[in-house]
C-alpha cells in the first residue's frame, strides 16, 4: 500500500493551525483511496473523518490512554504553542492550537517521544504508534471537535 506522506503542510506562526493526526494502524487501502480521489478537499476530507470516525482500525486511544494523552497536552510546552481544543477519537486526535513556533517542532514533541512513551506505557507495547503524516487546515474546524469524547 502506498502512504502519501508528502502533503503540503503550512508553517504560520502566530496563528491558528487545526491538525489531525491518526494511528498508524488506522491507515489502510480504502482510506489511501479516499486520500487520492478527485472529489473536492472539504468532500474528501469529509469522508475522511467519517471513516475514521466509524473504525476500529488502529482504535487504541480510550480511557486511560486518553487521560494520558490529556495529561501530556495540558502540561505540553506553552512556548511552542497554545493548545486550545483537543478532540481524542479511538484511532485518531484533532487539535487545534496557536503556532508560537515551526511547526515540524510542534509536530515532533505533539506525536513524537512524549506522548508516544506514555501511551505504549498504558498499552503495554512497543513500536510505531502515530502514522508519519498529519494534515493541518486552515478552515477552523472547531465545530467539528466540539462535543467530542476526550476533548478539553
Amino acid at each position: 500500500m502506498k502512504k502519501y506522506t508528502h502533503l503540503a503542510h503550512i508553517n504560520l506562526v502566530g496563528h491558528y493551525q487545526f491538525i489531525t493526526f491518526r494511528t498508524k494502524d488506522s491507515l489502510d487501502s480504502y482510506l489511501n483511496k479516499l486520500y487520492t480521489n478527485d472529489e473536492a478537499t472539504h468532500i474528501k476530507q469529509y469522508k475522511i473523518d467519517q471513516y475514521l470516525d466509524t473504525s476500529t482500525k488502529g482504535a487504541y486511544l480510550y480511557d486511560e490512554v486518553i487521560d494520558q494523552i490529556i495529561e501530556y497536552y495540558v502540561e505540553y510546552d506553552k512556548a511552542l504553542s497554545e493548545v486550545i481544543a483537543v478532540s481524542i477519537m479511538p484511532n485518531h486526535i484533532h487539535i487545534l492550537l496557536k503556532e508560537n513556533a515551526e511547526f515540524p517542532k510542534i509536530m515532533q514533541i505533539l506525536k513524537g517521544g512524549g506522548s508516544s512513551r506514555q501511551i505504549h506505557k498504558v498499552l503495554g507495547t512497543k513500536g510505531t504508534l502515530w502514522s508519519r503524516d498529519y494534515e493541518n487546515h486552515l478552515q477552523i474546524k472547531s465545530r467539528y471537535n466540539k462535543n467530542k469524547k476526550g476533548s478539553l
